[in-house]
C-alpha cells in the first residue's frame, strides 16, 4: 500500500463500523495515525483492538458529536494522542425516517444535533489546529438524500441538505487559508444503518474510503468539491 499519508493525523468520527470503519482502516493503511470516536466506549474499544491488530496506528475514545463539550474533550484527546491535526472525516451520523406529524421533537433533535450541528462542532475544532499546522483537510460524509427528497425522510434529509451548504461555505471560508473541503455523498451503502433486505447490489463501505483516499491524493492546487456515489445497478 502506497504510503502517501506517512506522517499525517486524521479523525474520523463514527469510526467504530460501516462507512467510518472502513475509512480509518484505510487510512491507516496509507500511514496515517488515526484517532476515532463512537458513542459506546465498548464499541470505540472493539475498534481500536481489531485495527490495531492490522498494523494501523489507532487510538480513539467514546463522543456524542451533538454535545459540544464531548467534541471539546475529544479533541483534547486528540491533542494529546496525536500531537495535532491533519484531516478530519466528518462521518457520524444518525438517521430517523417518519412522517414529520408523527416525529417528535426529541427525534428531530437528535438527528440534526449529530449531523449537522456535530460537523459543525467538529469543523470548529478542527480549524483551530489547522491554521497552527498551515493547512488541512475536511472530508463530510454526505449522502444523496442531500438533494433527493423521500417520503418519510424529512429530518434525514433537512441534516443532510444542510451538510451540504455548510460544506460548500466552509470551503470558500477558509479555501485561502489552505484548507480543503469535500463532501461525499453515497446512495445506499451496505452498513447496518441501511440494512433492508437483500445488500449485494450495495455499496460497499470499503468503496467510500476509496473515494476519501481519491480526494486526499489530489495536489494541492486542485480540490475535488464534492462527490456523488450510487450503486451501479440498484435493486429494481
Amino acid at each position: 500500500m502506497d504510503k502517501f499519508l506517512d506522517g499525517k493525523l486524521a479523525l474520523v468520527t463514527g469510526g467504530t463500523r460501516g462507512i467510518g470503519r472502513a475509512i480509518a482502516e484505510a487510512l491507516g493503511r496509507c500511514g496515517a495515525s488515526v484517532a476515532i470516536c463512537g458513542r459506546s466506549d465498548e464499541g470505540v474499544k472493539r475498534a481500536i483492538e481489531e485495527m490495531g491488530r492490522d498494523g494501523v496506528r489507532i487510538c480513539g475514545r467514546a463522543a456524542d458529536v451533538s454535545r459540544p463539550d464531548q467534541v471539546r474533550a475529544l479533541y483534547e484527546f486528540v491533542d494529546q494522542s496525536l500531537g495535532g491535526l491533519d484531516v478530519l472525516v466528518n462521518n457520524a451520523g444518525v438517521g430517523v425516517f417518519s412522517t414529520v406529524a408523527d416525529m417528535s421533537v426529541q427525534e428531530w433533535e437528535r438527528v440534526i444535533g449529530v449531523n449537522l450541528n456535530g460537523a459543525f462542532y467538529c469543523a470548529r475544532e478542527a480549524m483551530t489546529r489547522f491554521r497552527q499546522r498551515g493547512a488541512g483537510f475536511v472530508v463530510n460524509i454526505s449522502s444523496l438524500a442531500a438533494k433527493n427528497a423521500l417520503a418519510g425522510g424529512a429530518v434525514y434529509n433537512a441534516s443532510k441538505f444542510g451538510l451540504n451548504g455548510f460544506s460548500e461555505a466552509m470551503m470558500l471560508d477558509h479555501r485561502y487559508e489552505n484548507v480543503r473541503v469535500s463532501t461525499v455523498m453515497p446512495g445506499s451503502v451496505d452498513t447496518e444503518f441501511g440494512a433492508s433486505g437483500g445488500s449485494e447490489w450495495k455499496i460497499a463501505p470499503e468503496d467510500v474510503a476509496q473515494i476519501v483516499l481519491m480526494i486526499l491524493r489530489m495536489p494541492k492546487r486542485t480540490l475535488i468539491s464534492r462527490v456523488e456515489v450510487r450503486p451501479s445497478q440498484p435493486k429494481k
